[in-house]
C-alpha cells in the first residue's frame, strides 16, 4: 500500500496474479472435491485458496480468490468453467436483441455477496499479515467472454459486435460499467485494501478501437469508485494487457498503479506513464520455468531497472498450472533481497 501511494519501503514489495491457484497442490486437492464456481461461492473456500500462498510465500499481498465472469452470472448469464477448456456461456449474446435478456438493474449485494463474505472473512484471517487486494474484469474483457461464450484467440464474434452493432456494444459495456463501479465499492466496504481492473483483452483491439470501446469505461470505473468511496478510498491499479500505446493516456485517468506486461521494458513504461503514478510488474511468467540461477538473475535485472521507488513487483501475467511452487518462493525472495541490497548500497 505505501508502494502504491509512492512511500518509502524498505524493500520492493511482490506478489503475483493467479498466486491462488493450480500450480498449488493443496488448490488441486480442495478442487478435487469441488467445483470451480462453488469454491467461489463458498466464503470459507474461497478464504482458504486466497490464504493458500500467504501460508506458503513470503507475499506482501492477497488477492481474493474468485473470477472476473461473476459479473455477467450477476447479470443473470450462466457461467460454466469445463474441464480442459475453461470458462463456458451455454447462451452468449449473439445480436443486440440478446441484450433484452439482461436485467434493467443488478442489485450487487443480492447477487454477489458471497464474495463480499469472503473479503470480510478473508480480512479478519489475515490478520494484518498482508493487505487483501480485490479486483474485477474491465468492461470490455467482460463483453468480449460475453458474446464469445468462452475463450478465444482473436474473440471475432465480439469484435464484430464493435463494428456491426457499435451503438449497441456502447449500451453492453455501460451496463457492465454500472455494475463493475458497484461490486468494487462493496468489496472496499467489505474489507479489500486495493482494487485492480483487469482488462485482459486490451490487446486485441486497434487503438482507434481501444479509445472508444476500452479505455472511456475503465476510466468511469476509477472515477466513480473513488467518488463514491471519498475518503475511503483505496488505491486503484490497471492493467490493460498488449495496450503500451495508451499507456499516457491510462495514467490521466485516476489510477495509482499501472501494471505492465512483459513486452514493455521498466524503462519505456516509466517513461510514458511519469514519476507520479507507481508502476507493476513485469517478468514474463515463464520465466519461471526457467532454472533457480537464471530466474534469480532475470528477477534481479527487473528490479534494478524499476527501481526500489513508486514499485510493485509481479509477473507480466497470470501464473500457469504446471509452474511449480519452488518457482515463485525464488522469484518472491529473489525481489525482496535484491531490492534491500540495492536499498543498502544506495544508503552506503
Amino acid at each position: 500500500l505505501r508502494a502504491a501511494r509512492g512511500e518509502h519501503v524498505e524493500r520492493v514489495p511482490v506478489w503475483a496474479m493467479r498466486q491462488a491457484g493450480r500450480y498449488l497442490p493443496e488448490f488441486r486437492k480442495l478442487r478435487e472435491s469441488h467445483a470451480f464456481f462453488e469454491i467461489c461461492r463458498t466464503p470459507e473456500l474461497a478464504c482458504e485458496i486466497t490464504l493458500q500462498p500467504i501460508e506458503r510465500f513470503d507475499l506482501d499481498a492477497a488477492i481474493i480468490f474468485s473470477d472476473i465472469l461473476v459479473i455477467p452470472q450477476a447479470l443473470g448469464m450462466t457461467v460454466e468453467m469445463l474441464p480442459g477448456k475453461g470458462p463456458s456461456f451455454p447462451q452468449p449474446l449473439r445480436s443486440p436483441e440478446d441484450l433484452e435478456r439482461l436485467p434493467s438493474a443488478v442489485d450487487v449485494h443480492k447477487e454477489l455477496g458471497y464474495i463480499y463474505e469472503a473479503v470480510t472473512l478473508t480480512r479478519q484471517r489475515l490478520q494484518g499479515r498482508c493487505p487483501l487486494i480485490g479486483f474485477c474484469g474491465a468492461p470490455w474483457t467482460l463483453m468480449s467472454y460475453m458474446i464469445e461464450g468462452g475463450g478465444s484467440q482473436a474473440f471475432p464474434h465480439s469484435k464484430r459486435w464493435l463494428f456491426q452493432h457499435p451503438e449497441a456494444s456502447e449500451r453492453l459495456l455501460q451496463k457492465i460499467t454500472d455494475v463493475c463501479v458497484d461490486y468494487l465499492v462493496g468489496k472496499v466496504h467489505a474489507g479489500a485494501q486495493m482494487l485492480q481492473v483487469f482488462e485482459s483483452h486490451a490487446g486485441i483491439l486497434g487503438k482507434r478501437e481501444y479509445f472508444r470501446f476500452s479505455l472511456p469505461y475503465v476510466k468511469q470505473i476509477v472515477q466513480r469508485v473513488k467518488a463514491a468511496l471519498g475518503d475511503k478510498a483505496v488505491p486503484m491499479v490497471s492493467f490493460a494487457r498488449g495496450a503500451h500505446y495508451a499507456l499516457p493516456d491510462v495514467a490521466q485517468c485516476g489510477f495509482d498503479v499501472i501494471s505492465v506486461d512483459w513486452t514493455i521494458t521498466p524503462e519505456e513504461a516509466r517513461r510514458l506513464v511519469g514519476d507520479s503514478i507507481t508502476l507493476q510488474g513485469n517478468l514474463d511468467p515463464c520465466t519461471l520455468f526457467s532454472a533457480k540461477e537464471d530466474l534469480e538473475r532475470d528477477a534481479k535485472d527487473m528490479v534494478s531497472r524499476f527501481g526500489c521507488s513508486r514499485y510493485i513487483a509481479n509477473l507480466g501475467h497470470g501464473m500457469m498450472p504446471d509452474f511449480s511452487p519452488d518457482s515463485l518462493k525464488v522469484f518472491v525472495d529473489t525481489v525482496h533481497q535484491h531490492s534491500q541490497d540495492l536499498q543498502s548500497n544506495t544508503k552506503s
